[in-house]
């Protein structure tokens, strides 16, 4: 609902003023198809914004929500960020029972207001007013309205009226004002209508929508923007905190972003020193950039600051080098500063981390929340996650990898790409023994290692305390009746992303049967979940979030006084989704067992899905596949 929210808090006591009559919000009055799967349903939304300078705005927003059940309880809590760039005043509210009928209204001086600082931030100037409304009888309609006035600017507001799952609108509407010598840009949603109109010297535009129905919630989403309405709007030009800037373009912003972190990279003279003491026997340097990353890794901390243009602004390396804490802004530059000691070029890049790439043909400022450091070398480049203390060098994560970001560089911005992680690269490589005995006991031996994104997930393991780690273990394999009995995790080269992972453990219920035979499943560990189902006439496109490759091998050992009576037949099953594999060998007194499952990461259509639900289905039916042993005459 556009990023006005206000997160209303008061216990409501009914003991407002009731009127007889059917009011406005009477939820009766909600055409039948908009309540349909819904739990929110927007009654009226208006935002009207109005720019009056580069620098300067005011907007009026007022909308009317009705929560038609406890699933849609959290569409009542309102709030507004505000900080020393904007004042938020006429603050009202007022709440409407099932009828419609007025329970109680509330005023500026109801709403609370307090520092929005978030946890890892140390500088923040944000603060926020809220109101929570908590009331126990559905459905109910919320009314609110308030007023921002502006005097800095970075971005226009957008507007998303239907922004959720389970939220039907009845009526919404944009109108944005702006000066006729004022240029902007804007996107929209495919077919949404764009109304101009003149009056004086200001342009005004208006985008409006009704009767959007309510949307279930589809699993594996890749949004919500596909079906629903949707509007971006970005100046070409604004003033902020005593700055201005042009970013009609990504070169024009780059060159902003590079003429506020110029200069920012001058070290003390002891730093210097030892830079120079920590690479004096490195060879090349790509050995420079690991050693100066695992300094930066072993003697900072990642710390917000969000103080007006020092959310934009690298804190100098000088100071990082003094206090050892930054933001990502601050880490990053204070990275480039010790390679520029060293002699070694390279560029803060602005990336949107875990966001959709930067939209090549439309410069804005909030398509990136993230900065890293680009190292580009005569052969080959480097990129550098600086807020990681654990990250190889070169590792940047899967939220930061295959993006469109901005490099800053002295001939301004610049669009590339960084390093795609394939399937390939996301691998787990397994091998598991297990020695089987007559009773259907089993001595566990698992040696595996993660690699990239699968490295990512679980690296978490290694750095937690072992009582947790076994916990997870107990939570995550699955094998009945399980005792661990040694667990090690390890990095064998930091400047590698892989993960060892040993453990040992013992089990009294592999295998089940009677009457001479034991039935085994083969596929211990990785089995395929069944979690997904057919959706019938899905609305939006699905992503899978990355690809990777799984590579089992387990090697059981027969019990003694038995043999093997059957084993499946190998299988293989293929399709745009991926590749899966198994196969299984009995050799001498062993049944080997190999498995493969290589997923494919990328976006597919709505109507793919249940194609995609098929595919899984089959893994699943493949990974329950038995072996019988049968007990020797």
């Amino acid at each position: 609902m556009m990023r006005r929210k206000l997160m209303l808090t008061v216990l409501l006591g009914i003991t407002g003023i009731c009127s007889y009559g059917q009011g406005e919000y009477d939820v009766s009055k909600i055409p039948a198809g908009l309540t349909e799967n819904a739990a929110i349903v927007i009654r009226n939304q208006e935002m009207v914004y109005e720019v009056k300078g580069l620098g300067s705005a005011r907007q009026d927003y007022k909308t009317a929500v009705t929560i038609l059940n406890k699933k849609g309880e959290g569409a009542s809590n309102m709030y507004e960020y505000y900080d020393k760039f904007s004042n938020v005043y006429n603050l009202k509210a007022t709440l409407y029972d099932e009828k419609g009928i007025k329970i109680k209204e509330y005023r500026s001086s109801d709403f609370k207001d307090r520092s929005a600082v978030s946890d890892g931030t140390l500088y923040s100037d944000s603060r926020i007013k809220f109101m929570e409304f908590l009331y126990a009888s559905f459905p109910y309609t919320v009314e609110y309205s308030y007023s921002v006035d502006y005097n800095g600017i970075l971005n226009y507001p957008s507007w998303n009226p239907a922004s959720s799952w389970a939220m039907a609108v009845e009526k919404s509407s944009y109108t944005f004002k702006v000066p006729k010598s004022f240029s902007f840009k804007h996107l929209s949603s495919k077919g949404l209508k764009t109304d101009s109109t003149e009056v004086k010297d200001m342009k005004q535009y208006r985008w409006s929508c009704a009767a959007v129905p309510a949307l279930v919630y589809e699993p594996m989403s890749a949004g919500l923007k596909g079906v629903n309405p949707w509007v971006m709007v970005a100046p070409n030009q604004f003033e902020y905190d005593n700055t201005k800037a042009n970013i009609e373009d990504w070169t024009k912003l780059g060159s902003w972003l590079y003429q506020l972190s110029s200069g920012s990279q001058v070290l003390p003279e002891a730093a210097k020193l030892k830079i120079q003491l920590l690479i004096k026997d490195a060879k090349s340097p790509k050995e420079k950039i690991k050693i100066l990353y695992r300094h930066l890794q072993e003697n900072t901390r990642y710390v917000g600051v969000q103080l007006g243009i020092g959310g934009y602004t690298p804190i100098v390396a000088e100071k990082v080098s003094t206090v050892n804490y930054g933001d990502c802004k601050g880490l990053s530059n204070y990275m480039k500063a010790m390679l520029q000691e060293a002699g070694i070029k390279s560029n803060l890049v602005v990336i949107g981390s875990g966001m959709p790439s930067l939209n090549r043909k439309y410069a804005s400022m909030n398509q990136a929340n993230h900065m890293i450091l680009c190292v580009p070398l005569e052969k080959d480049t480097t990129w550098l996650e600086c807020t990681s203390s654990y990250d190889p060098t070169g590792f940047i994560g899967n939220d930061n990898s295959g993006r469109t970001v901005l490099l800053v560089t002295e001939q301004g911005g610049k669009l590339v790409e960084t390093p795609l992680l394939k399937p390939s690269g996301n691998y787990l490589k397994r091998n598991t023994r297990v020695e089987l005995n007559e009773e259907g006991n089993a001595a566990i031996q698992i040696d595996a290692q993660y690699a990239n994104a699968q490295y990512e997930d679980n690296i978490g393991l290694m750095l937690i305390e072992p009582v947790n780690q076994r916990k997870n273990i107990m939570n995550s394999l699955g094998i009945p009746n399980m005792e661990i009995t040694s667990v090690k995790y390890t990095q064998p080269d930091k400047d590698l992303p892989l993960l060892n992972e040993n453990i040992s453990l013992k089990s009294s219920q592999l295998l089940t049967g009677g009457g001479g035979k034991l039935f085994l499943t083969l596929n211990l560990l990785n089995r395929q979940e069944n979690t997904l189902t057919p959706i019938e006439n899905r609305k939006t496109p699905f992503a899978v979030s990355y690809g990777y490759l799984d590579e089992d091998e387990v090697i059981y050992t027969i019990p003694k006084g038995f043999k093997v009576e059957f084993i499946p037949k190998d299988i293989v099953i293929e399709s745009e989704f991926g590749k899966y594999t198994t196969k299984v060998v009995a050799k001498d007194n062993t049944l080997i067992y190999t498995r493969t499952k290589s997923i494919i990461n990328k976006q597919y259509p709505a109507e793919k899905y249940n194609e995609y639900v098929a595919f899984h289905k089959k893994l699943y039916q493949a990974d329950k596949q038995k072996s019988i042993l049968a007990k020797i005459e």
